[in-house]
């Protein structure tokens, strides 16, 4: 039963996605480039996804468990450090570049586009560069504490 409200959702937020234009490169970077002619309109999708959001993790959070799942699985950091910005400057410089970030990537993938192709087969060399060095670090971590 959990695979199909997954499907369901995976399908929902890619329908989402496609309506909203957040899945086509040229309306995201009409966004991103406030020097010509800016297109504000996913502002209000952005808006309109943050305010859902917050809301629905605070309705998560009362609860002890999950409608469809047997376990929350709810983020328990909150402290701000240089790692997490530095992703998020990787990511807000991905997708100023790109104009894809990796859901609308998948969507375009799905839809067989192959600005999808080159944006998730680079997405998932990130993923891969990242474990690399994450799993360096650890060992290096391990040979040498502190």
């Amino acid at each position: 039963m959990n695979i199909f409200f997954a499907l369901l959702s995976g399908l929902l937020f890619g329908i989402g996605l496609i309506v909203s234009g957040m899945a086509n490169p040229a309306k995201v970077m009409g966004f991103l480039d406030i020097t010509r002619v800016w297109d504000p309109s996913l502002a209000f999708v952005m808006g309109g996804a943050v305010s859902v959001g917050f809301f629905a993790f605070r309705m998560a959070a009362k609860r002890k468990r999950p409608l469809c799942g047997d376990k929350m699985h709810l983020p328990t950091a909150n402290h701000i450090d240089k790692r997490l910005v530095g992703g998020a400057l990787l990511f807000g410089i991905g997708w100023g570049l790109a104009g894809i970030c990796p859901g609308p990537g998948l969507v375009l993938l799905g839809a067989g586009f192959s600005q999808g192709v080159i944006f998730v087969l680079a997405m998932l060399a990130g993923m891969l560069l990242f474990q690399w060095f994450e799993g360096y670090r650890q060992h290096e971590q391990q040979v040498r504490p502190r």
